[in-house]
């Protein structure tokens, strides 16, 4: 099949190729890694060795091993020895494929570590073997799978170029489908526009890639033929052929009630309304990367038209807005709340909040996105007041001249306690390892990062738009504050020393929705950078997260020029309290889980205190 799109990622790879670099192929499935390595080699006339990685890839079978019958006729002789794909590509001149590095396991990535520095490697009885000239190893992996996955070492990672992959802009898609369907430009539009609307709704974690719509086409044209329905009456067979063909592919945010299929369902009906005709071609809108989603390809725009920026793309996310009846289904007490267009009882609003706090501010933090401007500004007034009211809530702050207070600095006396949580096992231990205690006037500057990806919503949005304006309530002469909220960018809320009133910032906090994907270590690095210019004794980063990163690097990698990392988990699962309290660990600080709004200030109390 031919490559689509994916020019820059060519040149890039093929010039990799060109001056002996290895590479890796980072991006989410269906986003043509295979594809495109099979088109440059054949471009180039070049061999390809393919491997698929798993936990059953040994260094034995990936290297080769002495045959036993043969060795007991002729003994350990080079006749008596079987290459496997490694010295296969290596005596070969090829390209040696690794597909899914990161399930590989380390002790088979170690053998790779000479072959990728030194051009050869060592084989017991055989001796040592050199690679020809133009061996070459490119490895593909899926970063946002961990389910039977590792993390790729630092020494397999520092000697590999990386070039990420990211689902490619509509059109491209549309081509792609035809070229491998041949369908009606209907079928294939439709079925484009229902994958790529998986990848940004809210509900979904990981989208569906674009060989969901490839089978979706082929199962709804098939089932069209035998049920004997044109397109424009099959809207019920669009929806047995969605469920067929991307349930299995979609995974739902952790926390959400949903099945799959009804998420599938609300997409359709979004796409394709009751009672309304198919879209058409030339109809599909404009769409946005989701949580799960790499780098978005670009094609060269035209002369009169400017490439759509990330910045662009993920603003256009952001501002997408909730009809009146997605929040119905959502919220049971919409209605009661909202009777009518651009109508908010206070008055229902306050039974609610009395009853069921947690329900009335997920409630009102959606209501802040609604389509209904009326309601969306009244929402906005209301939850300034209503979540800046909250915050205020908690304990005093503890105050005193001197305290003694772990950092990750080397001075001071050593804490043996959190040093051993965050030791790595190495000896002797790296100095970013250590975390000493020393006395401190204990001046300090603060940056709150939300994490603005995934599923955030309701009441996520609830329990950061009220920690943002605890953190800004904490403010004072010993404690300087700054926010700022990530995806796949970081995006400052509130400066650092430059106070936002705190009903500004719950207002700028209740318009986030989440979008893009979840990188910790780039965030952390933001935040190091807002941190860097404050004169104290300490800078604190509290992490607002589930700490389950999709993208970049490992965030215990991106700790420098920051003192302490606290977490606020919240609505925590067990995957993500476990890594929160991991990370908090690494960042010399303390996780704290919090499942409603109420436990906020409280829990800001003990990490700010």
């Amino acid at each position: 099949m031919d490559v689509i799109g994916l020019r820059r990622e060519r040149e890039v790879l093929t010039v990799a190729l060109q001056t002996d670099r290895h590479v890796v192929l980072e991006g989410p499935p269906g986003t043509g890694k295979s594809t495109l390595l099979r088109s440059i080699a054949a471009e180039v006339g070049t061999e390809v060795v393919f491997v698929e990685g798993n936990a059953e890839l040994t260094p034995a079978r990936l290297v080769g091993q002495y045959d036993p019958a043969a060795v007991m006729a002729e003994g350990y002789v080079p006749s008596s020895f079987t290459d496997g794909p490694l010295l296969t590509a290596m005596r070969g001149s090829g390209l040696l494929y690794l597909e899914e590095l990161n399930r590989i396991p380390e002790e088979t990535l170690n053998v790779l570590i000479t072959v990728l520095t030194e051009g050869e490697i060592a084989v017991p009885r055989l001796g040592r073997v050199r690679a020809a000239a133009g061996f070459r190893l490119i490895a593909a992996m899926n970063p946002f799978d961990a389910i039977g996955t590792a993390r790729v070492g630092q020494a397999i990672a520092d000697r590999m170029c990386r070039v990420v992959l990211g689902y490619q802009d509509a059109d491209a898609e549309r081509a792609i489908v035809t070229q491998v369907t041949a369908a009606d430009p209907a079928l294939v539009a439709l079925a484009v526009q229902l994958v790529r609307a998986t990848r940004e709704h809210r509900d979904l974690r990981t989208g569906s890639s674009v060989r969901g719509a490839v089978d979706l086409v082929l199962l709804l044209a098939g089932l069209l033929r035998v049920r004997g329905e044109q397109l424009a009456e099959g809207r019920e067979t669009a929806r047995d052929a969605a469920h067929a063909a991307l349930s299995g592919r979609v995974k739902v945010v952790d926390g959400v009630d949903r099945t799959p299929e009804a998420v599938l369902d609300q997409i359709l009906d979004d796409v394709w309304p009751a009672d309304a005709p198919p879209p058409e071609p030339d109809d599909a809108a404009e769409e946005q990367p989701g949580k799960a989603e790499g780098p978005q390809a670009q094609q060269p725009a035209g002369p009169d038209q400017a490439a759509p920026s990330h910045r662009d793309r993920t603003r256009s996310q952001r501002d997408r807005s909730t009809p009146r009846a997605e929040l119905a289904r959502q919220h049971e007490q919409f209605t009661q709340v909202s009777p009518e267009a651009g109508e908010l009882d206070d008055g229902a609003f306050s039974d609610l909040l009395a009853t069921d706090p947690d329900a009335a501010a997920a409630l009102l933090a959606d209501l802040g996105r609604a389509t209904d401007r009326e309601l969306r500004a009244a929402a906005h007034r209301l939850a300034r007041r209503v979540f800046v009211q909250v915050a205020r809530v908690g304990a005093t702050r503890s105050r005193g001249t001197r305290r003694l207070v772990t950092n990750r600095r080397a001075d001071g006396d050593l804490d043996l306690d959190r040093t051993l949580d965050r030791w790595t096992g190495e000896w002797p231990p790296a100095a970013e390892d250590l975390v000493t205690r020393t006395w401190t006037g204990h001046r300090r500057a603060a940056c709150l990062v939300v994490d603005a990806s995934g599923s955030m919503q309701g009441l996520g949005v609830a329990i950061a738009a009220v920690a943002a304006a605890g953190v800004v309530l904490a403010a004072d002469e010993k404690l300087t504050t700054s926010v700022v909220s990530f995806a796949g960018e970081a995006t400052e809320l509130q400066p650092l020393g430059r106070p936002v009133p705190p009903e500004e910032l719950v207002g700028r906090l209740v318009a986030l929705r989440g979008h893009g994907m979840t990188d910790l270590a780039a965030a952390l690095r933001a935040a190091s950078r807002q941190l860097a210019p404050a004169v104290v004794d300490e800078r604190v980063v509290v992490l607002l997260s589930d700490c389950l990163h999709t993208a970049g690097d490992p965030p215990s990698s991106a700790l420098a020029g920051i003192d302490r990392v606290h977490v606020l988990c919240p609505l925590p699962t067990e995957p993500a309290e476990a890594a929160a309290r991991a990370l908090a660990a690494r960042g010399a600080g303390r996780a704290e889980l919090v499942r409603s709004v109420t436990e906020v200030g409280p829990a800001l109390t003990r990490l700010l205190g």
